[in-house]
């Protein structure tokens, strides 16, 4: 089933992401559910159509022949526009300037490009009478589907994203967002979906009724399996936002629930752009079991041996054997990849950019529990920036990344640093533990750290050390930094996981994140980050789901870091907001400068406030005066919890 390499496959030849453009909307537009068959009607068309010509003046023909398999094309000769991509080999010619194009002896001319009109009316004299003009707009989706009619390739257009989703044995999954893009335009949003099971297969496609107001927006696996009359699923469901304004990323938590109470999880958006590499994904301990559900995120296959797994900071990558279809789902046990991986050993997940952030599941199989998490995409274009160990001097703690340390009479917090980019070869860290008032109360240099050889910190045993007065309200949070008081080098993007075991239930949470510059005046490169505008980013605004029913608990944890001193205290309002984006109540609360606030959505709002705000109710976290980093949970008292951080807009 699987199989040892030694060196990496190469990855899909598309562009997704980078950190100065942002994301692509070419393999969006390229592989959506509703193009990729009329691409193969085209490519079928082309096939009986004789010999073919090929323009391509902006440079996507590459992508096309990844995403597609234009083999039964008979490809006369291929033509380009920039003479930098001249004498190159495209689709298995040499390429040839466009204005040879009068000499071409072919049936028909394929544009591989979208708006492609002007493109043609340039070359329009260069044509033979009668030759037949195809191109991508062939395959456009609706107007409907677009915000921008005049430029298809407006990351506006695709703000779609892949979501786990599963309604089967017992376990549902739950997506919530809000219409959070009413909030930047008065343009009317659209949701269209598409579940697929864990063949590929297009289960069902529908439009969900929105809004025009910031308003909830909620999918629930096993309310959509009885209202479209599906049977059981287990796959991906697409979703694709219209109309939208600032921003092309759709954000989401997704909570999955079971029929019985061991089964509580909640994560994060998957990320709507597949990259090479993912890691944070960590080994099972002794009696658990680790899943990793791939979703391929693409209408081609992903062929065999293309992705796989290896230890981080090995170069020994372990292959999976077998093809994954079109849009398709697969488990993989990481212990068939290496199975005496222990915790805290962490792999690094080879994904060639076919599928999104993908999930973990995992299953304890001494209690019966299970969680659902989800890895972080590894960077690749980072190199060591000889700047951060200095600029301490005038942003203090610079990168910061802040955990929640729970009620230490109930939980056990442990955090595991994991590397998240290529060029950490090394991580020289330290962490520090503050209460929920902003005091220090302990701290502790963990070394440069091997890539190869991370070791997990327990905060409980940390803090056993220091008298309970050091530690007061039980709570606080912990701060992972850099700390080169022994060498070693930075890029900025550190990131850790921490590990959740509630001592009452037995039940475990993960989550993980990344490191940003906090609460500073001071910019370097794009941080202090800000969601609209250039930073520092000085405010929040974080959403928060609310359970709909009384029976289980919404969680939060709200930390105020500060990388140089800030305001001595947040003032932050908590917007009590109904399912039709009506504030119903508003509380402010003072959280203090490097401090935090836990608390819980039953506590906050009285049971009044709470019957008004209704179902599917959310909650508006709001600061003008500081940036929070917020985690929101769920909890159900005795029997299950979950912890993952929250997202903003």
């Amino acid at each position: 089933m699987i199989t040892p390499v030694l060196t990496q496959k190469r990855s899909l030849d598309i562009k997704t992401f980078n950190n100065t453009g942002g994301s692509s909307a070419l393999f969006k537009a390229l592989g959506h559910p509703l193009t990729a068959s009329k691409m193969n009607g085209l490519i079928s068309s082309l096939s009986s159509l004789g010999r073919v010509a090929v323009y391509d003046p902006l440079g996507q023909a590459a992508e096309w022949q990844a995403l597609y398999d234009i083999s039964s094309v008979k490809i006369a000769a291929v033509f380009v526009q920039n003479v930098a991509d001249l004498d190159k080999q495209l689709l298995g010619k040499n390429t040839q300037p466009v204005m040879d194009l009068a000499k071409a002896q072919a049936d028909a001319l394929v544009v591989t490009a979208f708006d492609a009109a002007r493109l043609v009316a340039q070359i329009q004299h260069l044509l033979p009478q009668g030759l037949k003009i195809l191109s991508f707009d062939d395959v456009r989706l609706p107007d409907e589907f677009l915000t921008n009619t005049r430029h298809y390739l407006d990351p506006l257009n695709f703000a779609t994203n892949f979501v786990f989703f599963r309604e089967e044995a017992g376990h549902h999954t739950r997506l919530v967002t809000a219409n959070y893009w009413a909030g930047y335009s008065q343009k009317e949003v659209g949701l269209w979906c598409c579940l697929f099971d864990k063949d590929g297969k297009a289960l069902s496609q529908w439009w969900e009724k929105l809004k025009k107001s910031v308003h909830t927006i909620t999918l629930d696996s096993k309310e959509i399996k009885e209202r479209l009359k599906l049977g059981s699923f287990t796959g991906s469901l697409f979703v694709h936002f219209t109309g939208v304004a600032g921003h092309d990323v759709a954000k989401y938590a997704l909570d999955t629930y079971g029929d019985v109470e061991t089964v509580l999880s909640c994560t994060h958006d998957a990320n709507p752009w597949p990259a090479d590499l993912y890691a944070g994904l960590p080994a099972p301990k002794e009696g658990s079991q680790v899943l990793l559900w791939v979703q391929n995120s693409h209408p081609c296959p992903i062929p065999a041996n293309s992705i796989g797994l290896s230890f981080m900071g090995s170069d020994e990558v372990v292959v999976y054997d077998k093809p994954i279809g079109g849009f398709a789902t697969v488990e993989l046990d990481t212990a068939e990849f290496f199975p005496k991986a222990r915790w805290p050993q962490q792999f690094e997940v080879h994904a060639g950019r076919y599928f999104v952030r993908p999930r973990y599941e995992v299953i304890d199989q001494v209690k019966g529990r299970c969680l659902i998490a989800h890895t972080n995409v590894e960077r690749t274009d980072l190199k060591a920036d000889p700047a951060i160990p200095a600029l301490g001097r005038v942003m203090g703690k610079i990168y910061i990344l802040p955990m929640p340390v729970l009620p230490v009479d109930r939980w056990q917090t442990i955090v595991l640093p994991t590397p998240m980019s290529t060029a950490q070869k090394n991580l020289p860290l330290a962490l520090s533990i503050y209460d929920r008032q902003g005091k220090k109360v302990a701290s502790h240099f963990l070394g440069v750290l091997d890539r190869a050889s991370i070791k997990d910190f327990n905060i409980n045993d940390l803090l056993s050390k220091r008298s309970p007065e050091d530690f007061p309200e039980g709570f606080g949070h912990v701060e992972l930094t850099y700390d080169f008081s022994q060498g070693g080098q930075a890029d900025g993007w550190l990131h850790g996981l921490v590990r959740y075991e509630d001592t009452q239930s037995g039940h475990n949470a993960e989550t993980s994140f990344g490191s940003h510059i906090f609460n500073t005046v001071l910019v370097y490169k794009n941080e202090p980050q800000s969601y609209a505008g250039r930073p520092p980013g000085l405010s929040t605004r974080l959403f928060l789901r609310l359970w709909p029913g009384e029976e289980v608990d919404t969680l939060c944890h709200l930390i105020y870091p500060a990388s140089t001193p800030w305001h001595a205290q947040s003032m932050t309002d908590l917007i009590l907001t109904d399912a039709d984006g009506r504030e119903v109540h508003k509380k402010t609360v003072r959280i203090p400068c490097s401090g935090s606030l836990f608390w819980r959505y039953h506590e906050m709002f009285s049971q009044e406030e709470r019957r008004r705000a209704g179902k599917n109710a959310y909650i508006i976290i709001r600061d003008m005066t500081c940036r929070l980093f917020g985690y929101h949970g769920l909890i159900n008292d005795g029997k299950a919890f979950c912890l993952d951080h929250m997202f903003g807009f």
